[in-house]
């Protein structure tokens, strides 16, 4: 069988759908794929879609830990493999780069976003450690996801305004303090 393909990222609009049980799978397929490239590699699926029951953009988040001197090998194995550099919003520094794509998986197509985390970047450690605060956390996932709903339906659509508002929430949980109330993130009284 030949190894799927890594598809041409098509960026939308900031959604909070509800979590499709086929992410894993998805997941486990292009981390498979990413190995083949670079068996030594450590590939983690993190994100929402890496949380049964979390709803959110549906995009597969992955992420890559590496030593300094694996960075370029890790980022040329992805750009072989399909994947390509982020160039729009918040973009990452190609210190700590992300890489986007898409795969198609059992009639659908998913979105991808690869990040490559330097082993001694302060964000090593961020996204695993909040899917397994929500994985352990059920009502704790729960408030995250009426938190980006609630970003949605304040009329923050754009991926950058809805990064910046769920971020916020993030910080506050990682930080070990009670997340606030539904954001108003208009700003509107």
């Amino acid at each position: 069988m030949a190894d799927p393909i890594i598809q041409q990222y098509v960026r939308e609009n900031a959604s909070c759908d509800d979590w499709d049980p086929r992410a894993p799978e998805v997941a486990a397929l292009v981390m498979e794929l990413i190995a083949g490239r670079l068996p030594w590699a450590k590939i983690e699926h993190v994100g929402s879609s890496a949380v049964p029951g979390c709803a959110g953009k549906g995009i597969i988040d992955l992420q890559i830990s590496v030593s300094a001197d694996e960075l370029q090998p890790v980022k040329d194995a992805l750009e072989e493999l399909g994947f390509q550099r982020q160039r729009w919003g918040m973009v990452w520094p190609e210190e700590r780069p992300m890489r986007v794509g898409a795969i198609e998986h059992d009639g659908a197509s998913f979105r991808l976003h690869v990040h490559v985390v330097p082993e001694d970047n302060p964000d090593i450690d961020v996204m695993p450690r909040f899917r397994d605060t929500l994985r352990s956390h059920p009502a704790l996932r729960d408030a995250y996801v009426a938190w980006k709903r609630a970003i949605i339906e304040s009329g923050q659509s754009q991926a950058d305004e809805y990064t910046i508002a769920k971020g916020m929430w993030i910080e506050q949980v990682l930080s070990g303090q009670t997340p606030g109330e539904a954001p108003n993130v208009q700003g509107d009284a």
